[in-house]
């Protein structure tokens, strides 16, 4: 195929055109700046593409987004919702515009559209959560209308957090165990939805490919663990104690919002529309996935 793609240089970016290129597919890469063969530029915010590269493209894969990790100022919760709104609008409406158009539009999305929820078993019928992040997920779901609109099928997976050893989060959660200081955050039983940066992968290839998947699927493991058995696991993978505890109103303290919907927050989510049509996971055991 050939599909145009946007993050393709980011960590999870990187990875997917890597397998894409493997399956010999076609790739125009969306850049901000001056373009290169094989890419066009575009300009989110000012809502500009060269659609002439797109022309015949039988995929879009969008994965550009502002990073949510930091200190939540103002300004950057501002970033972290445009960036996602004005992105994918822009996207959807030139795809939209296309003739012919594509046939699929994946635009990622993330598990923290259901909010902060306890011990509930979270499926994609699930209700949207109380949270910024939440308000997120539901615009940057949102502002693919154009596309669906106009008969491409939408695709929003909900992410889980991604576990590899080349980014993403757990290079920063690594750090204190390499010290010998790692240990839970608050209570340590708040749930976390994960996935292997290799299954993450994996899906959205099977996202392209499936044509009976549209919109929302949750792409996570379908063994979501607790922050205190994920905290254990990744200790003995390093080899390292994991003694150490940091308080909730420490966590509160010093990353404040952010803190609570990124590191305290309890998300129990499952893939039952992915198990349902047939995917397998690779690595759906976090012991397994750290490991490696």
């Amino acid at each position: 195929m050939k599909i145009a793609m946007t993050g393709a240089s980011g960590f999870l970016g990187t990875a997917l055109r890597d397998a894409l290129a493997r399956e010999r597919h076609d790739i125009v890469a969306l850049v901000r700046r001056d373009a290169r063969p094989g890419e066009a530029r575009w300009d989110p915010d000012a809502g500009t593409v060269e659609k002439e590269k797109l022309a015949g493209i039988d995929a879009a894969i969008h994965l550009a987004g502002e990073n949510i990790s930091g200190l939540w100022t103002s300004e950057k919760k501002r970033k972290i919702l445009e960036s996602r709104r004005n992105g994918t609008r822009t996207l959807a409406t030139a795809l939209a515009s296309l003739d012919p158009k594509p046939r699929v539009l994946i635009s990622i999305s993330g598990i923290n559209y259901y909010g902060s929820r306890g011990d509930e078993i979270l499926t994609e019928e699930s209700t949207i959560g109380d949270s910024f992040l939440a308000d997120v997920c539901r615009e940057w779901e949102a502002a693919t209308a154009s596309a669906s609109d106009a008969g491409i099928r939408v695709v929003t997976p909900r992410l889980g957090v991604v576990i590899s050893r080349e980014g993403g989060a757990l290079t920063k959660m690594m750090m204190p165990f390499k010290f010998g200081v790692g240990g839970r955050l608050g209570s340590g039983k708040q749930w976390m939805s994960w996935i292997a940066l290799q299954d993450a992968v994996a899906v959205i290839l099977h996202l392209l490919e499936n044509d009976t998947l549209h919109g929302a699927v949750n792409a996570t493991s379908p063994n979501p663990i607790r922050n205190a058995d994920f905290t254990a696991a990744l200790a003995k993978a390093l080899h390292r104690p994991a003694i150490f505890a940091v308080p909730a109103f420490a966590l509160r303290l010093f990353a404040g919002q952010m803190a609570e919907e990124l590191l305290l927050t309890s998300t129990r989510a499952v893939p039952k529309r992915l198990l349902d049509s047939g995917f397998t996971f690779g690595l759906p055991n976090i012991g397994d996935a750290l490991q490696q």
